[in-house]
């Protein structure tokens, strides 16, 4: 997987918590994720598989893709002033 963080601006911005399908697969977004981005909007969270549930007779033959949320994140500083020095 070539994707291993996300920002808000990668996943559209969305306004509402749920379950979205982006490239790299299906991505749950909580209240929490939300108002970490609506705080901080450059936040990259780091993301993490989920255990997906098995595939259903009608997927075996599709590509099933893969389940990830949201964990860690971090702040982007490069836009801090330079105050402390």
């Amino acid at each position: 997987m070539a994707v291993n963080k996300v920002t808000w601006a990668h996943v559209g911005r969305v306004t509402e918590p749920g379950r979205y399908m982006y490239k790299f697969g299906w991505l749950t977004i909580s209240a929490d994720d939300l108002a970490v981005w609506k705080q901080y909007p450059n936040a990259a969270f780091t993301l993490y598989s989920t255990a997906a549930k098995p595939p259903s007779e009608d997927e075996i033959e599709e590509e099933v893709a893969e389940e990830f949320r949201l964990g860690i994140f971090e702040l982007d500083n490069s836009n801090d002033s330079k105050a402390e020095e």
